[in-house]
């Protein structure tokens, strides 16, 4: 088990260009971790010069990088845009390669829960574009990561996939399992109103990557007076972040069933909203769960 960072502290800033990723990179260099993953709307271009020079800055400063988070919306009721993701998700994966290397992982999502897109009709959809990126994947060996996310930061409706059982149904649908996975997040199962242990013991054997954060109930407030009609949380003001370790999830347990099904990829904290010395902590923590589980 190797240990990275994901600067969701930053990613808007890095994203409209309030900062950049090389201002990230620099920020980290004294981070605990041995790599860190980097997300699509980090990039200024993609052209193999600019992408070579962000390769350059993050192997400069000691690091690997272990996954590109993308966000490919395949249940688009228009066929052109799902078309086009297909085609950036395919562009994604050549990043991902560049960057990261063979085995690195390239995150992938279902898309949005379109009202009008009903689950059959999306599931179809969403299978019959990731077969279409399996190819590339493979030929750049390169592994996919279907996470179980609730709403990418850019999108106007949550994930389609982000209850367990639909989930679970998609990853049933791609029989794949050398280039294809589950990234997994225990904090969405949480906010899915699912809970984060039972989906990972349904799903444990197909992890390839993993986000580690941690999720806390402001005071008064409980998960059950958080749920919406469809049993989800979604990103409450009431459900906060903060040090990994010290929340809702129960990591130990979580270690535990990744350990036992010999688990060798990576986890990255996905945190710091409250600035750097909180993922510092939270990184801190992860080293002493490898030692617990892992040595």
């Amino acid at each position: 088990m190797k240990i990275a960072a994901f600067p969701k502290c930053y990613l808007e800033d890095i994203a409209n260009g309030g900062m950049t990723v090389f201002d990230w990179i620099e920020m980290a260099r004294d981070l605990p971790a041995e790599g860190l993953e980097m997300y699509e709307g980090f990039f200024t271009s993609l052209d193999n010069s600019y992408i070579n020079s962000v390769g350059d800055a993050i192997a400069e400063a000691s690091f690997a990088m272990p996954m590109l988070c993308c966000s490919p919306d395949f249940t688009n009721p228009d066929e052109s845009a799902r078309q086009r993701a297909i085609e950036r998700e395919s562009e994604m994966i050549r990043i991902t390669r560049m960057l990261g290397g063979p085995g690195a992982v390239c995150r992938v999502l279902s898309g949005q829960r379109y009202p009008e897109v009903s689950r059959q009709q999306g599931i179809e959809w969403v299978v019959e574009c990731i077969e279409q990126v399996l190819p590339v994947a493979r030929k750049h060996d390169v592994v996919l990561g279907l996470e179980n996310h609730y709403k990418d930061g850019f999108w106007h409706y949550p994930e389609f996939a982000q209850k367990q059982e639909i989930f679970l149904e998609l990853l049933a649908a791609i029989p794949e399992r050398e280039y294809f996975g589950v990234q997994y997040d225990p904090s969405n199962a949480i906010v899915a109103g699912d809970d984060p242990l039972e989906l990972l013991r349904a799903v444990a054997g197909r992890v390839v990557s993993m986000h580690a954060s941690d999720r806390f109930l402001a005071p008064g407030a409980s998960l059950e007076s958080l749920r919406g009609s469809d049993g989800a949380i979604g990103y409450a003001p009431e459900l906060q972040h903060g040090v990994t370790g010290r929340g809702l999830n129960d990591y130990d347990a979580i270690f535990s069933i990744l350990r036992d099904v010999g688990y060798s990829g990576w986890v990255s904290i996905e945190d710091g909203m409250n600035g750097m010395d909180e993922m510092r902590e939270s990184l801190l923590f992860l080293h002493e769960m490898r030692d617990k589980y892992f040595s």
